[in-house]
């Protein structure tokens, strides 16, 4: 006996229905209508099919139906946000499609993976640490720099800069790739093997003191930094998958950001050590070693659920890819040879020219492409505004820690060890940081924190600006960096939760490659940038005085990049302030 069917809606009350995008009845939204096809409620449109068809089914032969699938049901406080149109962050133009029933139930979302309290522990550290690395083996070339330097008769600022320039370009280059190849080949899999990549070029990098040969060394670097490429961005997708969107999320998300001025710190102060007691090399090769012990501990504590092999996995974008490795290469290398050889020189501006071209290229092709590494619906204006503020601010961050360490080392004259613990209080502010920006993220809007990170990152470049040639440690260098941290910890876990909670599970590496890319990339070619101000502000470096003067025209350009950022961020708060109201994460 079925059941009998409701009566059908009339015309008036379907159009009076509640539109749950624009905060009205349908019938008064004309412009709703007009789009409905667009915007449509993904939950409306299964709540339909399941009110059509369910009275058609009796209670008798009600299992010789099939049900609908797990991710389509009514909603429960764990069901999936990729159903839910009032999920925080949440843009229809970023989700495309519903997911099919036929895809890989590894890739669905679904609720926190199981572990025990000691195994969540270490799989949270080894995750966390691939940050820590990262920026480790950034300050570990950056502090011992003239000491590194006199192993190969390097004193030109232009070449020095390419020590710390070529590792940091293939980090954000390579970065947008590796997370398409761990949606594609598994997240584990491509974090493993990135730990273990990052140790070889490690230690080739301190085999480079042999040959003596500087291109060699720039060229392990690079080598060097596709490791941290690929265990970035897909260590943070393990976090998007293993946690559903909550409090626990948000806060893996700040330790990941927290361990940053920490793993800085702390390559600083080895490779400081090494070079003035031991010999600088031995930072590299202990460096080398560290990473594979993590490579291990990574294979054994990630949890199974995590290592699956996608079934249905998406195709690869091999033209796309290679136009956005070969522009963004050329793009960074012309920015940075510029101050060494001269925007005059024609191989710069050639190699600009056609970096360029080649990135204008890559957005024709993955406009067309079936499996693009950087699909364009899912940039959307929300995810361009966060992207924005990261480079500027990242980009002014790169600058200020390049030319701080320069300001102490040739003007303060301290010792590369010294002026590695002048950074210490980073670790504290760090961890400060991180817990001010778990507890933000829960009760103020994203937008807001993130606006707040690029007020820090300007304050903290304006302070060290600003400090006289001789001056107590603790007047003015001090404060700049106790603030620099805040701005490290708010906007990267901020950034990476917007784009973790637009984004489909399919695309968690897509989604922290961006981040990774803009991070990473924008140091790299703001370094360029300020060495080009640099040079052109102080032609005659010899002059007394010249040192000085060229790290203040660096300065300003942070401060323009970061003043910039502030703008971005102030725009971005207001437009989502606009569009949803003080509008906090649900947790």
């Amino acid at each position: 006996m079925s059941a009998t069917p409701p009566e059908p809606m009339d015309r008036k009350q379907s159009e009076g229905r509640y539109d749950r995008y624009s905060d009205s009845s349908a019938m008064d939204s004309p412009k709703s209508s007009m789009y409905k096809s667009r915007h449509i409620s993904l939950q409306s449109r299964v709540d339909s099919i399941a009110e059509q068809n369910i009275y058609g089914y009796s209670s008798d032969d009600q299992h010789s139906h099939p049900d609908l699938p797990a991710a389509y049901k009514q909603p429960s406080r764990s069901r999936s946000y990729l159903l839910e149109s009032s999920y925080p962050g949440y843009e229809p133009e970023a989700i495309g499609e519903p997911p099919s029933p036929t895809m890989d139930t590894h890739m669905l979302p679904q609720s926190a993976i199981k572990m025990s309290t000691f195994h969540e522990i270490l799989f949270v550290g080894v995750v966390a640490v691939s940050h820590l690395m990262t920026q480790a083996g950034l300050g570990q070339a950056l502090v011992p720099l003239d000491i590194i330097s006199k192993s190969f008769n390097v004193t030109n600022p232009g070449e020095q800069s390419w020590f710390i320039a070529s590792y940091s370009l293939t980090v954000g280059t390579f970065i947008l790739i590796s997370g398409r190849l761990g949606d594609i080949l598994g997240h584990k899999r491509m974090f493993v093997f990135g730990y273990a990549w990052f140790g070889v070029w490690s230690a080739f990098a301190g085999f480079a003191v042999y040959p003596h040969k500087q291109i060699f060394f720039d060229f392990c670097r690079a080598m060097q930094g596709v490791g941290p490429a690929l265990i970035m961005p897909n260590g943070l997708a393990l976090f998007g998958r293993a946690y559903p969107p909550g409090i626990k999320k948000n806060i893996v998300f700040s330790i990941f950001g927290a361990v940053a001025p920490m793993g800085f710190v702390i390559g600083a102060t080895f490779g400081s050590l090494f070079a003035e007691l031991v010999w600088w090399p031995w930072a590299f090769w202990s460096f080398g070693i560290a990473c594979w012990g993590l490579a291990v501990l990574a294979l054994l504590v990630v949890p199974r659920e995590l290592s699956e092999k996608p079934m249905n996995a998406p195709g690869f974008d091999f033209t796309g890819s290679l136009m956005a490795v070969i522009g963004l290469v050329l793009v960074n290398v012309a920015w940075n040879n510029g101050p060494l050889f001269g925007w005059g020189t024609p191989h710069v501006y050639f190699l600009l020219i056609i970096g360029l071209l080649c990135l204008v290229g890559f957005v024709w092709v993955e406009r067309r492409a079936e499996n693009p590494i950087l699909p364009m619906h899912a940039m959307t204006g929300s995810v361009n505004f966060v992207l924005a503020c990261v480079g500027l601010g990242w980009g002014a961050f790169g600058v200020w820690v390049f030319y701080t360490f320069r300001f102490l080392e040739k003007v303060r004259h301290f010792a590369p060890l010294t002026a590695s613990a002048a950074f210490a209080p980073a670790v504290v502010t760090g961890i400060l940081a991180a817990g001010a920006t778990g507890f933000m993220l829960t009760h103020t809007p994203v937008s807001f924190v993130m606006m707040v990170s690029m007020c820090a990152f300007c304050l903290g470049i304006i302070i060290a600006a600003t400090q006289p040639a001789q001056q107590t440690y603790w007047a003015q260098m001090f404060v700049s960096i106790f603030v620099m941290p805040f701005g490290m910890d708010m906007s990267f876990p901020a950034a990476s939760v917007i784009l973790s909670n637009c984004m489909p599970p399919e695309h968690q590496g897509l989604a922290m490659s961006l981040v990774n890319t803009v991070v990473n990339y924008s140091i790299s070619l703001s370094l360029g940038i300020a060495g080009t101000i640099e040079v052109y502000t102080t032609p005659d470096m010899t002059a007394p005085g010249a040192e000085l003067q060229g790290i203040r025209a660096a300065f300003y350009t942070a401060i323009g990049l970061s003043l910039a950022g502030v703008i971005c961020g102030a725009l971005f708060f207001m437009r989502s302030l606009q569009k949803e109201g003080w509008k906090v994460m649900e947790h």
